[in-house]
């Protein structure tokens, strides 16, 4: 055999892979599909080792079925829409379409050079028209069933830039623009909404969903479902005003001592007194230059200000004064909140800030003889159950969760609130007023308002030719081709919408694109159609198996279900699921143990690592250095044993020693042993994507078959085992092993199209087992027994040991305990 050329291997048979199209999946009805998908790539310019570690145990995942007899659809594409190749614009003095096709270049090249059998044909870009004009139809569709809407909704904004900043824009703790360093303040803008809190209840099922229950958990708290009471609170005064609260805890209501609203509650201005209207205002544009994670953050000290107005508690008829402070935002619940400082440590720790009171109105069911001084309070007293209600005029000595319902039975029946749900879930906020984005295909018409775009005027095509601005403001706004236009009801003069779309618009449906790539392309749309091939959706539908990172689980995995169960209320999906099992990949870091940056000069390049070790060696060692959903840091290193490893195998098949042994000699029974406890084991790992010691296993096989190669390589049994052991290969390093297969047996096949090997439980099992004997667990003996013997039969043959015999001499045997070909223990006295 020649000598092992990784780099010269891996170019050979990744181009007739190409050729033969190895890797296309049939898309026969009858094919018993397996529909493999992992989260595609933003075409950054370079392909760095994190892409390669989140793909290449993808594609062990496909390969592994494909061997298994499933019809494999593994695609691949660009997430190509985005803020940097509009950032890359400004700074190139380029068209962020000529940046983003030369990036797409090259990491396709890169993509290749991984040899995934990724089905390249069915190759998606989402800045293609073609692509797009199904975002821009799908959004049409929503907009027909009332879940695309217009509202008012604050942003991020910088003053000098004058535009609206996406979050990754704003920098710092202290906020400020990436691009000219001005603090960016909060602004309420006109902007497109998709009513994702429609969905909020049944995003809520994961009935049926093989997902990780971190996921799970993180958009549960996310949706953050509550279920409570909402009243009003009318202001004092002659005005008549009023403004909305929502509690959890009706039984708390006595309790309360002030209330709050958000520093943008729109009745501030009119509750506000004149003495206290300066530091209002002043604390108003200090809340406008933070965040809501921040505004919001349990590390940080709570403040505000009193407005001078106060509320009337509806249950006693206190007046309480009323606050702003930006831990209460105008985006979440009403706005406005109850305060009960003596049951909330945020409410407790505020109250004692500024001198307010904190009557206690709930105590422990075991504190019942005894309730504390509200003066005397150190800490809030905040418990969830086994309440009792005291000072609370007529509901004294109610428990909970009675308590809940007699109060909420007496808010509604007296008119003063209702029972009702809220969740924590936001509507989702598309609107981005830049231009490398999805069109967003509605015409502003003086006369008719807000019409949309014809289905069969569609895509919304973005312009060639837009002038990106230092000042970082959409092109779109200033491009009067674009811009102008005619209303499609009255043939008008009338103005398209310059905001574009989101890009985790383009990622919520793009698992359907891949079915059939540009369905219709060029051809005109109606809103009858659908963006995909039925037949094929039928067959390949829902995803069999994600794969991604965990940092997606609130957004595009959040989406990525939303999208499907709106597509499936459309009419045009039969299923309410895009995904029927999801895996998290971890993380893997740089030898400083930190995340890989380029600022932290920890970034490894796995070009180089290519032209040094191959593709092969990189693929194995990412799925050897820790579990695949733990993530790890690089070590060099090791990267060096598992080259040495593959070239181990490759010498492997070189051996011609003269066989010495019988097939049944001893040697060759063990070598079927290890054969088929091999397969078992990395079967069972394969498929729970354990790589890690799928590969070590193989590694032991390694090693065993070295050890008997001069002795037994001519062996029928030594050839099979080392076939097989290239089979259970592939999905590791399928270069190498097509290369020695095709040595091996020219002319046969490729061994990418070669079934799975299959275990015999028969051979599975050890023949012999050692026996630890124990007295009084203490080991005293072992012996080496057959396996399966019985309890009894196993008793019998320790008690007929000498030394067994000797120990329990004159000593009365009290108990014997058995674990099944492991040990014997003799208690005895």
């Amino acid at each position: 055999m020649k000598q092992y050329n990784p780099v010269e291997i891996e170019q050979k048979w990744q181009k007739h892979w190409e050729e033969h199209q190895t890797f296309s999946p049939k898309m026969e009805a009858d094919a018993r599909k397996f529909y493999m998908l992992t989260m595609f790539p933003y075409p950054s310019g370079d392909l760095h080792i994190g892409h390669w570690y989140a793909m290449s145990p993808s594609d062990a995942v496909a390969r592994f079925k494909k061997m298994q007899g499933h019809d494999v659809f593994f695609p691949i594409g660009f997430d190509s829409f985005g803020l940097p190749a509009e950032n890359a614009a400004i700074k190139h003095n380029i068209h962020p379409k000529e940046w983003t096709y030369k990036n797409i270049e090259r990491m396709r090249k890169q993509l290749k050079t991984m040899g995934a059998m990724f089905a390249w044909d069915h190759e998606v870009i989402t800045c293609e028209p073609d692509y797009y004009k199904w975002s821009q139809w799908l959004f049409l569709k929503l907009y027909e069933m009332g879940l695309a809407y217009k509202e008012f909704a604050p942003v991020d904004f910088c003053t000098k830039c004058n535009t609206t900043l996406a979050r990754e824009q704003v920098v710092g703790d202290d906020r400020i623009c990436e691009r000219c360093d001005t603090p960016v303040i909060k602004k309420e803008l006109n902007q497109w909404k998709l009513r994702i809190t429609k969905y909020a209840e049944e995003l809520l099922d994961f009935n049926g969903l093989d997902w990780p229950e971190r996921v799970k958990s993180m958009q549960t708290n996310w949706i953050g479902k509550s279920e409570g009471v909402e009243f009003s609170l009318k202001i004092a005064g002659p005005e008549g005003l009023e403004f909305r609260v929502f509690t959890t805890r009706p039984d708390t209501v006595f309790g309360v001592s002030f209330c709050v609203l958000a520093p943008e509650h729109p009745l501030i201005d009119q509750i506000t007194i004149p003495e206290q209207l300066e530091q209002v205002r002043t604390y108003q544009q200090k809340s406008l230059l933070k965040s809501e994670i921040e505004r919001t953050s349990e590390s940080r000290e709570k403040d505000g200000v009193f407005t001078g107005a106060y509320a009337i508690n509806p249950m006693n008829q206190q007046q309480v004064p009323i606050w702003i402070a930006d831990y209460v935002l105008a985006s979440y619940g009403t706005g406005a909140i109850m305060a009960v400082p003596a049951h909330d440590e945020r409410d407790f720790l505020f109250a004692q800030k500024y001198h307010l009171r904190t009557p206690v109105v709930i105590i422990s069911d075991s504190d019942i003889t005894h309730i504390p001084d509200s003066q005397n309070l150190l800490q809030a007293m905040v418990q969830k159950e086994k309440t009792i209600m005291v000072n609370s005029a007529g509901f004294d000595g109610l428990k909970w969760p009675e308590s809940f319902e007699k109060v909420a039975n007496h808010m509604e029946s007296t008119g003063i609130g209702e029972r009702k749900i809220n969740y924590r879930l936001h509507d989702w906020l598309i609107s981005r007023q830049r231009m490398w984005g999805t069109p967003i295909p509605i015409i502003h018409c003086d006369k008719c308002g807000d019409v949309p775009v014809p289905y069969e005027k569609l895509p919304v095509i973005l312009p060639d030719d837009a002038e990106f601005k230092p000042t970082g403001e959409s092109p779109l706004k200033y491009h009067y081709g674009f811009r102008h236009t005619t209303c499609p009801q009255c043939s008008g003069p009338a103005e398209r919408e310059t905001d574009t779309m989101d890009t985790f618009i383009c990622s919520s449906w793009y698992q359907y694109a891949y079915l059939s790539p540009y369905w219709k392309k060029g051809e005109s749309l109606s809103r009858n159609d659908t963006p995909w091939n039925h037949r094929l959706l039928k067959q390949w539908m829902p995803v069999d198996q994600y794969t991604g990172g965990v940092e997606h689980a609130t957004m595009h995995l959040l989406y990525f279900r939303f999208f499907t169960k709106a597509m499936a209320d459309m009419g045009i999906l039969p299923f309410r699921e895009p995904a029927v099992k999801l895996f998290n990949q971890g993380m893997i870091l740089g030898e400083d143990h930190e995340k890989m940056s380029k600022s932290r000069g920890n970034v490894v390049n796995p070009d180089d690592l290519v032209k040094s070790y191959g593709t092969d060696a990189v693929r194995a060692y990412l799925m050897f250095l820790g579990p695949w959903d733990a993530g790890a840091p690089w070590n060099p290193q090791g990267i060096e044993g598992v080259a040495r490893f593959l070239k181990s195998v490759w010498s492997l098949c070189e051996v011609r020693a003269q066989t010495k042994t019988s097939e049944g000699h001893e040697k060759a029974i063990q070598i079927r042993r290890t054969l088929h406890q091999t397969i078992k084991k990395v079967t069972q790992e394969y498929e729970q994507f354990k790589f890690n010691t799928g590969v070590a296993a193989l590694m032991s096989m390694r090693n065993a078959l070295k050890s008997l190669a001069d002795e037994c390589s001519g062996l029928d049994i030594f050839q099979e085992a080392l076939d097989t052991l290239l089979l259970m290969l592939v999905p590791i390093a399928p270069h190498l092993t097509e290369e020695l297969w095709s040595l091996r047996y020219p002319g046969h096949g490729s061994i990418q199209n070669q079934a799975w090997p299959v275990y015999l439980e028969e051979f599975v099992q050890e023949e012999m087992i050692t026996l630890v004997i124990q007295v009084n667990g203490k080991v005293r003996d072992k012996l080496e027994v057959p396996v399966h013997l019985t309890n009894k039969e196993i008793e019998e043959t320790s008690l007929a040991s000498s030394k067994i015999q000797s120990l329990l001499d004159g000593k009365s045997l009290i108990k014997t305990i058995v674990v099944q070909n492991k040990l014997i223990n003799f208690v005895v006295r």
